[in-house]
């Protein structure tokens, strides 16, 4: 059910507006002057707002602009209720903000028309700004997610570049005593010395094996679906 709150300083007029409306089936609030109104919005946030332009207390273009200012009323849909033909007062509440008018007396079918109007309009406006908000929170997720697998993708690639740099380093380690081993079989002279240089190049192909299987296990770590497992056990920074 819709709530509609009636701000009219005229007990008649208020009294015959919220018998029509609520003969519609709205749910009414009546307030007797502006102050009084704009307490009444702020605390029921009414669907809907009539308000009469000249009232004692604040008019109606002073309720319409406090509402305007609060962002729980801001986009509620407001129509002035005026007995005055003045093109100026009319204009001035429109630019205010203010969504109809109606020039008393109107009957019945007039007011509900507007009402219905504005509120059909007000929905229609509310269902698209809420596709284009949920559109829009889509699209700055999307973005998150990229941004995430971005510097993924970048501390990965840090990563395998800090580890190939020191396992560069660690095969050059047995290259340099193999070199060497094999230097000093050429030159040596007994068995024994054979043997032990013999020893050492069968340690350091051995060591040589042991790294580039360690290389082929940290190819198969280093993916993308390990980075999360990788984070959680602070091994990727």
């Amino acid at each position: 059910m819709k709530k509609i709150l009636i701000i009219e300083d005229d007990p008649l007029i208020r009294e015959n507006i919220q018998q029509i409306l609520e003969l519609s089936e709205f749910e009414t609030f009546v307030a007797p002057d502006g102050q009084v109104g704009l307490d009444m919005a702020k605390r029921f946030l009414p669907d809907l707002v009539l308000c009469d332009m000249m009232m004692p207390e604040l008019n109606g273009c002073e309720v319409l602009s406090a509402l305007r200012q609060n962002p729980s009323t801001a986009m509620t849909p407001f129509i002035f209720l005026t007995a005055k033909a003045d093109r100026m007062d009319v204009r001035q509440g429109m630019d205010l903000g203010a969504d109809d008018y109606l020039a008393k007396p109107f009957d019945s079918e007039e007011l509900l028309r507007a009402i219905t109007t504005r509120l059909e309009r007000h929905d229609l406006f509310m269902q698209q700004y809420n596709q284009e908000y949920q559109q829009t929170r889509r699209l700055r997720q999307e973005v998150a997610e990229e941004k995430r697998k971005s510097q993924e993708s970048q501390q990965l690639a840090a990563m395998k570049t800090d580890l190939l740099d020191k396992i560069s380093q660690d095969l050059r380690n047995p290259l340099s005593n193999i070199n060497m081993a094999v230097h000093m079989l050429r030159q040596a002279k007994t068995d024994l010395d054979r043997d032990r240089y013999l020893d050492i190049l069968q340690t350091e192909c051995a060591r040589e094996i042991q790294l580039l299987n360690e290389i082929d296990e940290l190819q198969q770590l280093l993916s993308p679906e390990n980075t999360k497992l990788l984070q959680r056990f602070k091994l990727l920074q």
